[in-house]
């Protein structure tokens, strides 16, 4: 299979279905956090996206597996956007399996958020104030919506989106300021790069763009939201392919590049799951996005070691500002590879 001019077998759909296989693998064998950990829910939604690819019982059983340890519930805090990151998958699975006992404690943790004033709210001003929740939560509630053919779930969704995009998008860089400590005043006071540039963080715009992905899977196509998010996807895609450095990925800081010169793999994948996605759905022109989607494709598996460990992961943190190598992983890492995987194979050459 001949691709950006060069045969390459990564793009054959063995050879993706086997990676994902091994990375899942890989990663459920090497569990790092809390089963309910905001890091496990990007990881959970990649082995979901993995097990549709592959339609692997393993995977399915351990995903199950998964549910039931947890007793389908999401995490402790009921208004903290990391802590019903894993609720995506528990809305996958009662899909499949139509028990309500898999979904209820997200609809009760969901409800209750709705009407109870919560401690980042009171504190912070807004609950989604950092832009990582935007992948956390909103696919939360527009699964919600969808299965239970509710929209109240989407117009909460929204509200709360809205308030975030309005706080940190930078309407002239078309990216996401992680959160409003990384705001640039009008005098141009506020924490810079090392070159001058404002500090866009790689993985937390990835994350926004695989939570804009999620929600646009979900959100009907006369909802009057739609044209909103479209824009917002449209607008940051194109940004984002101007961003990509020559070797197919992204760096941990999106406008200085030179500051941390290692391809990340958590945003990158979430890039390339985001653009793949959007070339799918005809909503990317595939002439523009295609060769910079399989050139990160390519990158991308180039960090998966021989074992099955997706290197080059950006430790945990709110900033581009920590080092890492290619013996670097996280399981958001893994997932956002899965997600990747997924969508790449669908792609038409």
């Amino acid at each position: 299979m001949r691709r950006n001019g060069v045969r390459d077998e990564v793009f054959s759909p063995k050879y993706i279905k086997d990676v994902l296989l091994k990375t899942t693998q890989w990663q459920l064998q090497h569990p790092k956090h809390s089963p309910t950990d905001w890091t496990n829910g990007a990881f959970y939604a990649g082995i979901f996206a993995a097990y549709e690819t592959t339609k692997s019982p393993l995977i399915l059983d351990s995903l199950m597996a998964i549910g039931e340890r947890n007793q389908w519930r999401p995490g402790k805090r009921f208004d903290h956007a990391d802590d019903i990151a894993v609720c995506q998958m528990y809305i996958d699975l009662y899909r499949l399996k139509k028990d309500r006992r898999m979904i209820q404690p997200t609809i009760d943790t969901v409800q209750k958020m709705q009407k109870v004033t919560g401690p980042e709210l009171a504190k912070h001003g807004q609950t989604w104030w950092w832009c990582d929740a935007l992948f956390m939560a909103p696919p939360v509630l527009a699964k919600l919506s969808t299965t239970l053919n509710d929209p109240a779930y989407n117009t909460f969704s929204d509200s709360l989106f809205k308030q975030t995009y309005t706080l940190l998008y930078n309407r002239q860089e078309h990216l996401f300021a992680r959160d409003a400590n990384y705001l640039v005043d009008a005098n141009g006071v506020g924490k810079k790069e090392a070159n001058g540039q404002k500090i866009f963080w790689s993985r937390g715009n990835g994350w926004v763009m695989g939570g804009l992905v999620r929600v646009l899977e979900e959100l009907p196509a006369k909802h009057p939201s739609r044209a909103f998010y479209l824009t917002l996807y449209r607008q940051m895609s194109e940004r984002l392919l101007a961003l990509q450095q020559a070797d197919g990925l992204w760096r941990a800081s999106l406008l200085d590049p030179a500051a941390y010169p290692g391809g990340e793999a958590s945003g990158s994948g979430f890039d390339c799951y985001a653009l793949a996605w959007g070339i799918n759905q005809g909503i990317l022109p595939k002439k523009t996005y295609q060769p910079a989607v399989e050139k990160a494709w390519v990158a991308l598996t180039k960090l998966v070691s021989p074992e099955g460990r997706v290197g080059w992961v950006q430790p945990i943190g709110g900033d581009p500002r920590r080092n890492f190598s290619e013996d670097s992983w996280e399981v958001y890492g893994t997932g956002a590879f899965l997600l990747a995987g997924s969508q790449i194979i669908k792609l038409k050459p």
